[in-house]
């Protein structure tokens, strides 16, 4: 299969691919964590509230911040945002899971399938299934009494997640970045096995390290020159994946298509809507399908690009925290009011809770 990506990444100037981790990433979270932090206690003491961004999405869970379900923004949307969605049903794990069949069936959703978790994160949870079997697998070992979404395939090599933003009452809101998703891969010397292959790369090590994900390749298969293979099914870069900076490819068909979509869900006024695409062309045309919607909780991960210096990442994410104070600010003086603090440690905790308890991503 062409890797799209790779494609879209020698256009320019540049040529970006299979980078090795950048020096933000090599930072141990917890410390890369505390200026982020700090900014937001500054900025939460200056607007008078620590939770304010909750508000800019007032018809869901906390603003998006934490603890949203998937089921939330797709039924906010109406007809033209809903129709540019894959399709999916929602499966909750209570009963015989045969009663389920009808409901793909109406959907026309045929294997292979994509499960995903109704609250999620970061991939957790989110396996490709291959047959009833597996569906019924993923069905039982699915935490009981919890939902999860079964969605249409799509094997598009290209994936990007568009940031969206729009105050109260503007006739149209603006895209403030492109974040383009590298799977985790191997390029194939004709010597080195996939195991020896991955053992080399720095980021990629995260695959192998990952208890709550499942590597579903051959570890000794040993890849012909220059072969591409891809090891995972997300693009996260807790397995591996890699983000670039794609605010390059933002056209105006692109802003105008995403303002129809955004336009066509209930209140939604900051988020990232996460999309497959073919060509870098047709995505800056508007031809996309979108995967999920993610609200005020949605980091501008472009900036890990490992390009950027670690001064040049806090610019780029210190300059979305102020944004998205300021569109809460905004929404509060409309009439949204944030959510309290124990309210939004309240859906951390239950989500951090369920998310060790999905069954392996793959």
């Amino acid at each position: 299969m062409t890797d799209a990506l790779s494609a879209i990444l020698t256009v320019g100037p540049e040529r970006m691919e299979a980078p090795s981790a950048g020096n933000f990433e090599r930072i141990p979270k917890w410390l890369n964590l505390i200026p982020m932090v700090a900014q937001w206690l500054w900025l939460g003491a200056h607007h008078g509230s620590m939770t304010l961004p909750s508000s800019v999405n007032p018809q869901i869970t906390t603003g998006g911040m934490v603890g949203d379900g998937k089921l939330e923004y797709f039924n906010s949307m109406g007809a033209v945002a809903r129709a540019a969605t894959a399709d999916f049903i929602a499966v909750t794990t209570d009963g015989d899971p045969a009663r389920f069949w009808p409901h793909m069936q109406a959907a026309k959703l045929a294997f292979p399938v994509v499960a995903k978790p109704d609250l999620g994160w970061c991939g957790y949870g989110v396996r490709l299934l291959a047959s009833w079997q597996e569906f019924e697998d993923y069905f039982r070992t699915y935490p009981a009494n919890e939902t999860f979404l079964l969605q249409r395939y799509i094997p598009d090599e290209g994936e990007a997640g568009i940031f969206y933003v729009c105050e109260p009452g503007e006739a149209k809101g603006r895209l403030i970045g492109l974040l383009l998703r590298q799977f985790p891969k191997v390029t194939g010397d004709g010597v080195s096995s996939i195991r020896e292959l991955i053992a080399a790369d720095i980021r990629l090590r995260r695959l192998t390290d990952n208890a709550l994900h499942e590597c579903r390749f051959d570890p000794d298969y040993i890849p012909l020159q220059d072969e591409s293979v891809r090891l995972a099914l997300i693009g996260s870069t807790r397995v591996g994946g890699a983000y670039f900076d794609g605010t390059r490819f933002i056209t105006p068909r692109l802003i105008e298509r995403v303002n129809e979509i955004a336009k066509n869900m209930s209140a939604f006024h900051v988020g990232r809507f996460d999309v497959r695409f073919k060509t870098v062309e047709a995505l800056g045309s508007g031809d996309f399908t979108i995967m999920e919607v993610n609200g005020a909780g949605s980091e501008a991960v472009h900036a890990w690009d490992p390009k950027y210096t670690i001064r040049e990442v806090y610019r780029i994410v210190f300059a979305k925290q102020r944004l998205l104070f300021a569109i809460g600010a905004a929404c509060r003086k409309a009439g949204h009011r944030p959510c309290g603090s124990a309210e939004l440690i309240r859906n951390f905790l239950r989500q951090q809770g369920l998310m060790r308890r999905y069954p392996r991503s793959n």
